[in-house]
């Protein structure tokens, strides 16, 4: 599977293709980079939004799935943004400098 432009249908052979090494790595949008904020919801729940965030919805849902579990906190993706359940700024930002992406805080 040395051709990039073909993808495999169906194949009974038990093999699968090699991932593309960039696949892992979040990509940044051009907007502004990645911005991590800390919102207040209604009964003072705090919650840690990621935004700008650009990639596929599947690459963001895999990056919020791992993001959930090195924070040990509930979350979802709406409209780009990973929200997740109370104040992991420290460790989402450690986390995304690890896969090699540059984030900055946003807010007060």
């Amino acid at each position: 599977m040395a051709d990039r432009n073909v993808r495999l249908a169906y194949s009974t052979s038990g093999e699968k293709p090699a991932p593309t090494p960039g696949a892992e790595r979040p990509r940044e949008s051009a907007k502004g980079g990645v911005r991590i904020r800390l919102d207040r919801r209604a009964s003072d729940r705090l919650v840690t939004v990621v935004s700008g965030l650009a990639g596929r919805p599947a690459e963001i849902a895999a990056l919020a799935k791992s993001l959930k579990s090195a924070c040990g906190a509930g979350g979802t993706v709406k409209d780009g943004s990973l929200e997740l359940q109370g104040d992991h700024r420290d460790k989402v930002e450690a986390a995304l400098a690890s896969l090699g992406v540059r984030s900055k805080r946003s807010g007060g």
